[in-house]
């Protein structure tokens, strides 16, 4: 999965999504959110996985959770979150540009939210029922 630069989505944006703009590290909003509010941080640098990214870049991208968390709260509201990101096709990367989620959540978006993430794989996400 590779892409160039010069062909990337997140190397070549809209500037009217960008909410969030620092050194090393852009905040915008989704163009196909999960909800409303639904942000991505992305690293300037074009590079395809959390592992190719610097310490910096890591620390960046991290801090500005903060920063999507609380543009989120400013506008939506939400009453919780699920933050990560794909690496590779096999987890179901797409875009090869690393980006992290930030995706506001809300009570009732889904019928049952426990097992969040874990509901990628839904044969596995119910651990709770075998303990039950």
């Amino acid at each position: 999965m590779t892409i160039e630069s010069n062909n990337c989505p997140f190397c070549h944006l809209d500037e009217a999504r960008i909410f969030y703009n620092s050194r090393l590290v852009k905040g915008i909003w989704a163009s196909f959110p999960l909800n409303p509010g639904h942000a991505l941080l992305i690293p300037h640098r074009h590079i395809a996985r959390w592992f190719d990214a610097t310490a910096a870049e890591q620390a960046a991208l991290t801090s500005a959770i903060e920063q999507a968390k609380a543009a989120i709260e400013e506008k939506y509201a939400p009453q919780g979150f699920n933050i990560g990101f794909n690496d590779r096709k096999a987890a179901g990367q797409t875009v090869p540009h690393l980006h992290i989620h930030v995706i506001p959540r809300y009570a009732g978006d889904v019928a049952d939210p426990r097992g969040g993430i874990r509901t990628i794989i839904p044969a596995r996400a119910a651990y709770w029922k075998e303990q039950e």
